[in-house]
Order: C-alpha cells, then sequence, then structure tokens
C-alpha cells in the first residue's frame, strides 16, 4: 500500500509458497468459487504443456487435441483434457496401455504425471488453507476472472495494420506476440 505495508492479499500470498501469479489467480478462484477448475489450470501452467506436436505429425497431433478444444478459451481446453486423463486413469488401465493411449493421442506421459503430481500439491495446499473446492461447474466469466487476477501483464490485442510476418498482437509493456499454432482461437478476431 501507500506506507509500503502489505495488504492483505500480499499476505496472503506471502504465506503461499507458490509463484506469485499462480498464487493470486488461486486467491481470486477462492473468490469466483471456480476453485477446482482453477487447481487444473494452475497446475497445467506451472509445468511444460503436456499435449505434443512433432513436426513430421502436426495435422495428425491436430486432429488428435481438437477432441479438447473449447472454441472459447484454451484454459478451459485444459480443464476438458484433464477430464479425458481422469477418466483414462480411472479405467484402471496398466501403466503400459495409459502410455501407450497417451501417446495415440499426442500426449507426453511424463508431462501429464507431472501435472498430475503438481496438481496434487496445490490441492493438499488448498486443503490445508481451508480452501473447498467448487461444488458445481464454474462458468467462463468466473473461471477467466481469476486467471484475469494473476495474468493481467499477458493481455493483448489484434494489430489491424500489422505487416506481414510481423506478430499480429500487442501486449502490455510493448510486446508483440503470436497465438500457439494449436489455439482453437487462432482464426478468430482479436
Amino acid at each position: 500500500d501507500e506506507r509500503n505495508a502489505l495488504t492483505p492479499i500480499g499476505g496472503e500470498l506471502a504465506r503461499l509458497p507458490l509463484d506469485p501469479r499462480v498464487g493470486r489467480m488461486m486467491l481470486a478462484a477462492r473468490e469466483q468459487n471456480c476453485l477446482t477448475e482453477m487447481l487444473v489450470i494452475a497446475a497445467a501452467l506451472s509445468v511444460q504443456d503436456s499435449r505434443e506436436r512433432p513436426l513430421e505429425a502436426q495435422e495428425a497431433a491436430d486432429q488428435a487435441h481438437r477432441r479438447f478444444v473449447d472454441e472459447r478459451s484454451d484454459f478451459l481446453a485444459l480443464v476438458k483434457l484433464w477430464a479425458f486423463v481422469q477418466e483414462r486413469i480411472g479405467h484402471k488401465k496398466s501403466n503400459r496401455k495409459l502410455t501407450e493411449e497417451l501417446r495415440s493421442q499426442f500426449l507426453s506421459p511424463r508431462r501429464v504425471r507431472e501435472w498430475i503430481d503438481v496438481h496434487g500439491q496445490l490441492a493438499a495446499l488448498a486443503g490445508e488453507q481451508g480452501w473447498r473446492p467448487n461444488a458445481t461447474p464454474a462458468s467462463f466469466e468466473q473461471v477467466h476472472l481469476a486467471l484475469l487476477a494473476g495474468l493481467l501483464g499477458n493481455i493483448g490485442c489484434r494489430v489491424l495494420d500489422a505487416e506481414r510476418g510481423e506478430p499480429p498482437f500487442a501486449g502490455a509493456r510493448g510486446i508483440k506476440f503470436f497465438l500457439w499454432p494449436g489455439s482453437a482461437l487462432v482464426k478468430k478476431a482479436g
């Protein structure tokens, strides 16, 4: 604050052993009643993306990943991907069969395991804080309001007069960027 003292939110963030952006999203998710979805998204953002898109099979990978696409949000696509992974784990397949199935969907088994581990750690942390996951699925607005709390510096807008080869989006602090080629939002207006 103006006296260089921690704000109440800053105090809560200081007690969380998380990247401040992820911690801020978690605090906002608690308030927005979307902690279940945010645990999945925060864990996914904390590890390398489990989706693989090899150069020699980009089209096949994009086709396999289409089942997880959410037309409005790449973050909600992560929630769909998480549901798929949890369903496959729930079928009590052997590790070898699960690994084969994940690879057939162009998902890295190692990164999926890391994602599951980080999710478990975040869920344990939330439980220690006394936070309760939401019982009903959160809305698009709830999830994205919580995300904005931690990702304000990642907002961008389409640059209409971008020259060919120039990144079509402008972000905070003069950053220019492209969307990930596998994103459902690549061909949409900014």
